[in-house]
């Protein structure tokens, strides 16, 4: 079976790690799969590209930027990304998805696949599979929703748009999604249970099937290592309670939930039983230290960590990992730091609940409340019984996300749809 998976980047984001994990995983468990993806930053082995000459790629270029710019332009001052898809490009010809069997999407925009060349597709009369790793697939233009509920019916007045009516660029963008999904036949894969749920509720996607297959992870690189040793690595006394959190954005940044963090380390570290000075706080990401803000904790910076095998060294020196984002899918974070048996704690929203059970390998926070996130991280503080909890967050992975398991929903699912091609 030749399965192509087609991303705008190679291994840029969640989206893009997800699709090389699962590319991976697949030709792991005997499929003849391959990742296409739009643009690469650098000559790969690992994808092809469709922007390969000099032409193709100013033109991707040109596309990407234009994409970006103009959509924040047309954006009000806030964090959450919005797409105007606008600008797209054919790859209905690519000989590497006239050879395939399955095509699968993953994320498509910057410039990529506007709805009028994803319509195209449906020409090639094979199955098309398309993960959904944020909502933009049936939004008109954001990536996050929050509590917007425009999509139920057709977009418009656009909370995140400058200019927001009955008529915005959200409502032509509903329009110009709705006239493509109708050419589209398309099968629907959503990480989360959450995801699955939001894409019911959806004008433009309510009526498509819809199969929950989690992302996996490569559980030979994200695995335990001993918590003494890996805390050495870090030059961090093995003694201390370490608290670990990934990427730190602006305290502006509402997606990422930044505030909620801060005000719950204030909290903890204000409790009686809280001995400050045994604990200390690890940061990885792509922020300057000068950028972060005041922690009551000792603090390390870590910076961007690009070695996946010295950041599992990283999660395992961590005894929590505090997520405090508002929103979101599958997020790889959480299912990097539970494979390496570090148990997280997280508010209960998107799909990290079908990653972190509340009180066997983490702690679900009620959301918004920097005050439960404090009592999360005590909890594991205090918990006498830190070795099994450890050793839950492992088994959740091995048993529910690993390659194998996820490779053979997968081949299921791609088998089934082109048993139901005519023949």
């Amino acid at each position: 079976m030749k399965i192509v998976h087609l991303n705008t980047y190679e291994g840029n984001g969640g989206a893009g790690r997800a699709c090389l994990r699962l590319n991976d995983a697949l030709n792991a468990n005997g499929a003849d799969s391959s990742v296409m993806v739009y643009f690469q930053f650098k000559e790969s082995s690992k994808t092809g590209t469709f922007s390969k000459n000099p032409f193709q790629k100013a033109r991707a270029i040109i596309h990407i930027l234009a994409e970006r710019y103009l959509s924040k332009a047309a954006s009000k001052a806030v964090k959450t990304p919005f797409s105007l898809q606008w600008f797209g490009s054919s790859v209905v010809n690519h000989p590497a998805l006239k050879d395939a069997d399955v095509i699968h999407l993953h994320w498509i925009n910057h410039g990529f696949l506007s709805p009028k060349f994803l319509a195209e597709l449906d020409e090639l009369e094979k199955p098309i599979v398309w993960t959904f790793h944020d909502s933009n697939a049936f939004t008109g233009g954001c990536h996050v929703r929050y509590s917007c509920e425009n999509y139920h019916k057709e977009c418009g007045f656009c909370p995140l748009l400058k200019l927001s009516g009955k008529d915005d660029i959200s409502h032509q963008t509903w329009l110009r999604k709705k006239k493509a999904y109708n050419e589209l036949n398309c099968h629907i894969v959503a990480p989360s249970r959450w995801m699955a749920s939001s894409v019911k509720l959806s004008s433009l996607m309510g009526f498509r099937e819809v199969t929950v297959i989690p992302n996996t992870i490569e559980t030979e690189i994200f695995k335990p290592y001993v918590k003494s040793e890996a805390k050495k690595i870090l030059k961090i006394n093995p003694d201390k309670f370490v608290l670990m959190s990934g990427f730190m954005p602006s305290k502006n940044d509402k997606h990422k939930g930044t505030s909620y963090l801060i005000e719950a380390l204030n909290d903890l570290a204000a409790r009686p039983g809280i001995v400050k000075e045994n604990i200390e706080l690890v940061i990885f990401g792509n922020k300057d230290n000068t950028e972060m803000p005041e922690f009551p904790f000792k603090t390390t910076f870590l910076g961007t960590v690009n070695n996946d095998e010295h950041l599992a060294k990283c999660y395992s020196a961590a005894d929590v990992f505090i997520t405090p984002s508002l929103e979101d899918n599958l997020p790889n974070t959480v299912m990097e730091s539970l494979s390496c048996a570090t148990p997280v704690v997280a508010f209960k929203t998107g799909g990290i609940p079908d990653m972190v059970k509340h009180l066997e390998n983490g702690y679900l926070a009620e959301y918004e409340s920097s005050e439960d996130l404090a009592t999360g991280i005590e909890w594991l503080y205090h918990e006498e019984n830190g070795p099994e909890i450890q050793k839950e967050a492992r088994r959740t992975i091995l048993t529910q996300f690993s390659e194998r398991v996820i490779a053979e929903k997968h081949l299921l699912l791609y088998q089934s749809l082109i048993d139901l091609q005519p023949r």
